[in-house]
Protein backbone atom coordinates (compact mmCIF):
# COMPACT_ATOMS: atom_id res chain seq x y z
CA UNK A 1 0.00 0.00 0.00
CA UNK A 2 1.40 3.65 -0.94
CA UNK A 3 1.00 6.49 1.23
CA UNK A 4 -1.38 9.47 0.03
CA UNK A 5 0.65 12.55 -0.95
CA UNK A 6 -0.06 16.29 -0.70
CA UNK A 7 0.96 19.04 -2.80
CA UNK A 8 1.07 21.19 -0.32
CA UNK A 9 4.91 22.11 0.88
CA UNK A 10 6.26 21.91 4.27
CA UNK A 11 6.51 24.57 5.73
CA UNK A 12 7.29 25.05 9.72
CA UNK A 13 5.35 28.47 9.77
CA UNK A 14 2.13 26.52 8.78
CA UNK A 15 2.67 23.70 11.51
CA UNK A 16 3.31 25.72 14.30
CA UNK A 17 0.29 27.67 13.32
CA UNK A 18 -1.95 24.23 13.01
CA UNK A 19 -0.11 23.11 16.36
CA UNK A 20 -1.06 26.17 18.11
CA UNK A 21 -4.84 26.00 17.07
CA UNK A 22 -4.83 22.45 17.94
CA UNK A 23 -2.45 22.93 21.28
CA UNK A 24 -4.98 21.92 24.34
CA UNK A 25 -2.85 20.88 26.96
CA UNK A 26 -0.28 18.17 26.64
CA UNK A 27 0.04 16.17 23.05
CA UNK A 28 -2.46 15.96 20.39
CA UNK A 29 -4.42 12.82 19.40
CA UNK A 30 -2.07 12.49 16.50
CA UNK A 31 -2.85 9.17 16.37
CA UNK A 32 -6.17 9.39 15.13
CA UNK A 33 -5.19 11.39 12.03
CA UNK A 34 -4.00 10.01 8.59
CA UNK A 35 -3.21 13.63 6.72
CA UNK A 36 -1.85 12.97 3.37
CA UNK A 37 2.18 13.05 3.80
CA UNK A 38 3.82 16.18 2.39
CA UNK A 39 7.20 15.81 2.15
CA UNK A 40 10.19 15.98 4.38
CA UNK A 41 11.17 18.92 6.59
CA UNK A 42 14.60 20.25 7.64
CA UNK A 43 13.72 19.99 11.30
CA UNK A 44 16.14 17.39 12.96
CA UNK A 45 16.50 16.71 16.78
CA UNK A 46 19.45 15.95 18.04
CA UNK A 47 20.76 13.61 20.38
CA UNK A 48 20.90 16.01 23.44
CA UNK A 49 17.25 16.63 22.80
CA UNK A 50 18.10 20.43 20.95
CA UNK A 51 15.83 20.81 17.69
CA UNK A 52 17.42 22.50 14.43
CA UNK A 53 15.42 24.30 11.70
CA UNK A 54 17.51 24.84 8.97
CA UNK A 55 20.52 23.61 11.46
CA UNK A 56 20.02 26.66 13.44
CA UNK A 57 18.92 25.67 17.13
CA UNK A 58 15.26 26.35 17.70
CA UNK A 59 15.55 28.94 20.79
CA UNK A 60 12.07 29.60 21.29
CA UNK A 61 11.70 26.60 24.09
CA UNK A 62 7.85 27.22 24.04
CA UNK A 63 7.41 26.70 20.01
CA UNK A 64 9.99 23.28 20.52
CA UNK A 65 7.21 22.23 22.92
CA UNK A 66 4.29 22.93 20.38
CA UNK A 67 5.88 21.16 17.93
CA UNK A 68 6.77 18.24 20.58
CA UNK A 69 2.78 17.95 20.92
CA UNK A 70 2.53 16.71 17.63
CA UNK A 71 5.44 14.55 17.21
CA UNK A 72 4.37 10.47 15.92
CA UNK A 73 6.95 7.89 15.02
CA UNK A 74 5.30 5.30 12.35
CA UNK A 75 7.55 2.09 12.26
CA UNK A 76 11.27 3.98 12.44
CA UNK A 77 10.60 7.11 10.79
CA UNK A 78 9.12 10.60 12.85
CA UNK A 79 6.58 12.81 11.83
CA UNK A 80 4.99 16.10 12.83
CA UNK A 81 1.55 15.72 12.10
CA UNK A 82 -1.98 17.85 11.94
CA UNK A 83 -5.40 16.92 10.88
CA UNK A 84 -4.50 18.47 7.31
CA UNK A 85 -0.60 17.17 6.28
CA UNK A 86 2.20 14.80 7.85
CA UNK A 87 5.76 15.85 7.09
CA UNK A 88 9.06 14.10 8.31
CA UNK A 89 11.67 15.18 10.06
CA UNK A 90 14.70 13.68 11.36
CA UNK A 91 15.70 12.03 15.27
CA UNK A 92 19.26 11.25 15.82
CA UNK A 93 18.36 8.69 18.50
CA UNK A 94 15.24 9.06 20.81
CA UNK A 95 12.83 12.30 20.41
CA UNK A 96 12.88 13.34 24.06
CA UNK A 97 15.62 13.35 26.99
CA UNK A 98 14.89 12.49 30.44
CA UNK A 99 16.01 15.13 32.45
CA UNK A 100 14.84 14.44 36.02
CA UNK A 101 12.73 12.00 37.97
CA UNK A 102 11.22 11.65 41.53
CA UNK A 103 10.90 8.62 43.28
CA UNK A 104 6.90 8.19 45.10
CA UNK A 105 6.57 5.47 47.48
CA UNK A 106 8.66 2.67 48.15
CA UNK A 107 9.63 -1.34 47.02
CA UNK A 108 8.07 -3.15 44.23
CA UNK A 109 4.75 -0.43 44.10
CA UNK A 110 7.29 2.63 44.05
CA UNK A 111 6.78 5.08 41.35
CA UNK A 112 9.56 6.74 38.84
CA UNK A 113 7.64 9.77 37.95
CA UNK A 114 10.14 10.62 34.62
CA UNK A 115 10.37 14.75 33.52
CA UNK A 116 11.06 15.50 29.83
CA UNK A 117 13.20 18.47 28.26
CA UNK A 118 9.71 19.38 26.63
CA UNK A 119 8.18 19.12 30.09
CA UNK A 120 6.20 15.68 29.64
CA UNK A 121 5.92 13.31 32.58
CA UNK A 122 5.77 9.88 32.74
CA UNK A 123 5.65 7.05 35.20
CA UNK A 124 7.59 4.12 34.37
CA UNK A 125 5.55 0.81 34.10
CA UNK A 126 4.25 -1.54 32.12
CA UNK A 127 2.77 1.36 29.24
CA UNK A 128 6.18 2.95 30.02
CA UNK A 129 9.27 0.90 30.09
CA UNK A 130 12.84 1.92 31.24
CA UNK A 131 15.65 -0.23 28.52
CA UNK A 132 19.16 0.14 28.26
CA UNK A 133 20.96 -0.81 24.92
CA UNK A 134 24.91 -0.80 25.10
CA UNK A 135 27.01 0.51 21.74
CA UNK A 136 28.85 -2.77 20.70
CA UNK A 137 31.62 -1.06 19.81
CA UNK A 138 32.07 0.80 23.59
CA UNK A 139 30.13 -0.75 25.64
CA UNK A 140 28.91 2.14 27.05
CA UNK A 141 24.75 2.05 27.84
CA UNK A 142 22.11 4.21 26.90
CA UNK A 143 19.23 4.20 29.09
CA UNK A 144 16.03 5.19 27.64
CA UNK A 145 12.33 5.63 28.78
CA UNK A 146 9.23 5.26 26.98
CA UNK A 147 6.99 8.85 27.16
CA UNK A 148 4.05 8.36 25.34
CA UNK A 149 2.84 5.88 22.45
CA UNK A 150 6.16 4.63 21.05
CA UNK A 151 7.88 7.61 21.51
CA UNK A 152 11.48 7.49 23.88
CA UNK A 153 13.40 9.92 25.85
CA UNK A 154 17.04 9.21 26.43
CA UNK A 155 17.64 9.16 30.44
CA UNK A 156 20.35 11.90 30.80
CA UNK A 157 23.46 11.01 32.86
CA UNK A 158 23.13 12.22 36.00
CA UNK A 159 19.51 10.68 36.47
CA UNK A 160 21.03 7.51 35.14
CA UNK A 161 24.01 8.43 37.64
CA UNK A 162 20.63 8.72 40.42
CA UNK A 163 18.56 5.30 38.91
CA UNK A 164 21.83 3.15 39.43
CA UNK A 165 21.94 4.72 43.13
CA UNK A 166 18.26 3.36 43.30
CA UNK A 167 18.62 0.28 42.23
CA UNK A 168 18.76 -3.24 43.48
CA UNK A 169 19.43 -7.22 42.61
CA UNK A 170 16.66 -9.28 41.21
CA UNK A 171 16.49 -12.47 40.07
CA UNK A 172 14.93 -13.01 36.43
CA UNK A 173 14.54 -16.83 35.01
CA UNK A 174 17.47 -17.86 37.03
CA UNK A 175 20.03 -14.78 36.69
CA UNK A 176 20.87 -11.99 38.90
CA UNK A 177 20.06 -8.61 37.56
CA UNK A 178 20.48 -5.28 38.81
CA UNK A 179 17.61 -2.50 38.16
CA UNK A 180 15.05 -0.53 39.42
CA UNK A 181 10.97 -1.05 40.14
CA UNK A 182 8.54 1.09 39.17
CA UNK A 183 4.40 0.43 39.04
CA UNK A 184 5.19 -3.51 40.32
CA UNK A 185 7.34 -4.17 37.32
CA UNK A 186 11.07 -4.79 37.74
CA UNK A 187 13.58 -3.06 34.82
CA UNK A 188 16.50 -4.30 34.91
CA UNK A 189 20.14 -2.11 33.81
CA UNK A 190 23.22 -4.33 33.78
CA UNK A 191 23.93 -8.04 34.88
CA UNK A 192 24.85 -8.61 38.73
CA UNK A 193 27.85 -10.53 37.07
CA UNK A 194 29.26 -7.62 35.31
CA UNK A 195 28.78 -5.12 38.08
CA UNK A 196 32.38 -3.90 38.85
CA UNK A 197 32.45 -3.28 42.03
CA UNK A 198 36.40 -2.81 42.17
Amino acid sequence: MTEKTSKLTPDADSLAKSASALNKKGPAPVHLWNPPFCGNLDIRIARDGTWYYLGTPIGRKRLVKLFSTILRKDDYDYFLVTPVEKVGIQVDDAPFVAVDFEVHGSGKNQEILFKTNVDEEAIAGPKNKIRVTRDPNTDEPSPYVRIRSNLDALIDRKSFYRLVDIAENYSIKGEQWFGVWSSNEFFPIILSSELDIN
